[in-house]
């Protein structure tokens, strides 16, 4: 059986029995189960376990056709020798195995396929599912500890080589059962070309054994030059828009150029191997095949064997190619999974820094938001603004805020409940972050504001809050049939868009969810100032009497919010409204207003200079 079309290779992921038969319509699973992610080998294991059923049905299925096509060199034998011996009995009795082994060639072959596909189809879905649990678990985390580029490798190519060895086993199985079926059938039928075979086939099938360790060597450098590349391309187009503002995009297309091309001499070189491997496995049973032939001509004229049986033997060894052929798949299958199964592995066993169930029942709590690490506090009801000069350092204690943390530490408080004993649903529900990098997905802007919701916020006034009406006009204007702009498609990540426009509509998204708190991380940084204006009033009203935070050093949202604090090197050293801060703390007027260390400390000493000249005053007129 040649490898499955790659139309039917991936899909999305239930957790069944392990001799539960998974069907595609089934898909998702409603749990894709708890993979053993101690390394590649294991985890395909794992795989095959918890498909089992389908792996005995596909096995069963590959019984029957590899066992029916085997069987026709016996019926041609027997057909050869009843034609010899002029016996229409035996001919007619023949004819009739012959039809049944066709039918069962048509019948196993067939659902062997469907079988085979759903195997394929089910293991991808599994693994695609576990990878985005495990990305929804972790969150921004993920691509800290993993590059974008090879959980998309992963995600993509990756899941459609473990698919195939998973799915492959069974095939292969099947196959060696029926060599051996067959090995053993020719020893009794034939004992004296059946040595022959019996000595030889294993020859033959383990022939390839000593070139694969070398393949595999370089097919694991083709992949890990592909992923390098695929890492390289992601970040190229997820830059482009600066790259090109900077002039930079030759100097990157130069160096996708060169790995791309290292990839394909990689890819190369892994063909030569695989095809010295193909090589080997047409030579060596052509090879037995001349042996058994010349070995049968001088037994059939010593009167040892009739011609029938020299037929049957000899269609036999042509027939065992065809099984033969699944040794070298399942060759190939292993080495391109492995190095899949080795990365799904490295994803699979990352873990958050804070358990996903939590110590607590699921509940959302309300009050203050309180950070113990740099003592930040937002008062529940009010619009907080933090200032941060480390941007950095702003989007940890961001994640941190939602219960995200990057590392273990003390957890943030909501109400006086740790977010880190809550279920990891019922944190997100309470607190929802927005960092400064929000991604739009492609679809309708209906479907990007369809998201879990408290009910509260109309996503008309969402749009008004953010300032989306000209983002609602580019998006009608660049959509052909739509008259709504609620219709109107937003291409993959926004990229028609412009990176304010963007900005806003991922506003609008967060305003329209209207949770407990909201947490922003520079959510104006790409917009003009008058929009700015607009948006933090906007803001304001709609989220009044709920707690809002926001990172940022813009003076207009800092002037429009109830309590700023500004956090340093860890910590929260001030707080207060934005004009007193401006004029009685250096650290905070240095970071919005982007003064300057020698500015600052010429502040500093105009201002030590004016307190001395008062002081003077003061003793004068004493």
């Amino acid at each position: 059986m040649s490898p499955l079309p790659a139309a039917s290779r991936s899909f999305p992921a239930r957790d069944t029995s392990h001799w539960d038969v998974m069907q595609i319509q089934d898909l998702p699973y409603p749990d894709p189960g708890v993979p053993d992610a101690r390394s590649g080998p294991r985890f395909l294991w794992w795989l095959w376990r918890n498909q089992l059923g389908g792996q005995l049905k596909s096995l069963a299925w590959g019984l029957l056709h590899f066992v029916s096509v085997s069987a026709l060199p016996f019926c041609v034998g027997l057909a050869v020798q009843a034609a010899v011996d002029r016996s229409g009995t035996r001919l007619a009795l023949t004819g009739g195995l012959m039809v049944l082994c066709g039918t069962g060639i048509a019948v196993g072959d067939t659902f062997l396929h469907r079988t085979a596909v759903t195997n394929w189809i089910t293991a991808a879905a599994r693994v695609q599912q576990l990878l985005a649990r495990k990305a929804a678990q972790l969150g921004s985390a993920l691509t800290r500890r993993v590059a974008a580029g090879e959980v998309v490798a992963v995600s993509t190519g990756d899941v459609e080589k473990i698919g195939w060895f998973v799915e492959a086993v069974s095939r292969f199985t099947a196959a060696a059962l029926t060599v051996l079926v067959v090995c053993v059938s020719l020893l009794v039928y034939q004992p004296a070309l059946g040595v022959v075979v019996a000595v030889g086939l294993p020859v033959v099938a383990l022939a390839v054994l000593p070139l694969l360790p070398r393949a595999t060597r370089r097919a694991d450098v083709q992949r890990e030059k592909a992923g390098r590349a695929t890492e390289l391309a992601s970040d190229t187009v997820a830059g482009l828009r600066v790259l090109r503002g900077i002039g930079g995009e030759e100097l990157f297309l130069d160096r996708y150029r060169r790995a791309s091309q290292e990839v394909r001499h990689a890819a190369v070189r892994s063909a030569r191997m695989w095809s010295l491997i193909s090589a080997v496995q047409v030579l060596l049973p052509g090879l037995l095949l001349i042996a058994v032939v010349w070995h049968g001509i001088g037994l059939a004229r010593q009167g040892r064997i009739t011609v029938g049986e020299l037929v049957t033997v000899y269609s036999a060894v042509v027939v065992l190619n065809y099984p033969l052929r699944h040794f070298e798949e399942i060759a190939m299958a292993y080495s391109f999974s492995r190095p899949s199964a080795k990365r799904a592995a490295r994803v699979l066993s990352l873990e958050r820094s804070t358990a996903t169930d939590g110590t607590r029942a699921a509940e959302v709590p309300g009050g203050d938001l309180y950070d113990p690490t740099t003592g930040l506090l937002a008062p529940t009801g009010r619009f907080t603004a933090v200032v941060c000069g480390d941007p950095d350092a702003a989007g940890r204690l961001a994640e941190r805020l939602g219960g995200h943390p990057t590392e273990p530490g003390r957890s943030v408080l909501l109400g006086g409940v740790p977010l880190d004993e809550l279920p990891l649903d019922s944190a997100r529900t309470a607190v929802l972050v927005q960092d400064k990098d929000p991604v739009l997905l492609s679809g309708t802007l209906r479907e990007l504001l369809d998201v879990p919701a408290s009910g509260a916020v109309r996503a008309e006034d969402a749009l008004a809050a953010a300032q989306c009406d000209d983002v609602l006009d580019a998006l009608v204007q660049g959509s052909l049939d739509a008259v709504d702009p609620m219709d109107a498609r937003i291409t993959e990540r926004g990229r028609s868009l412009s990176g304010g426009q963007r900005q806003r509509l991922a506003l609008a998204r967060s305003l329209v969810t209207d949770p407990e708190v909201l947490v922003l991380d520079e959510p104006t940084s790409a917009v003009d100032s008058h929009t700015e204006a607009r948006i933090a009033d906007g803001l304001r009203r709609l989220r009044s009497g709920r707690t809002t935070v926001v990172f940022t050093s813009s003076p207009l949202l800092l002037d429009r919010a109830d309590r700023v604090v500004l956090v340093h090197e860890g910590e929260v050293v001030a707080s207060g409204v934005h004009r007193e801060l401006v004029d009685g703390e250096p650290r905070y007027r240095a970071v919005v207003t982007r003064e300057t260390d020698d500015e600052l400390t010429a502040t500093d000493e105009g201002m030590l200079l004016d307190a001395l000249q008062e002081l003077e005053e003061i003793e004068e007129s004493a």
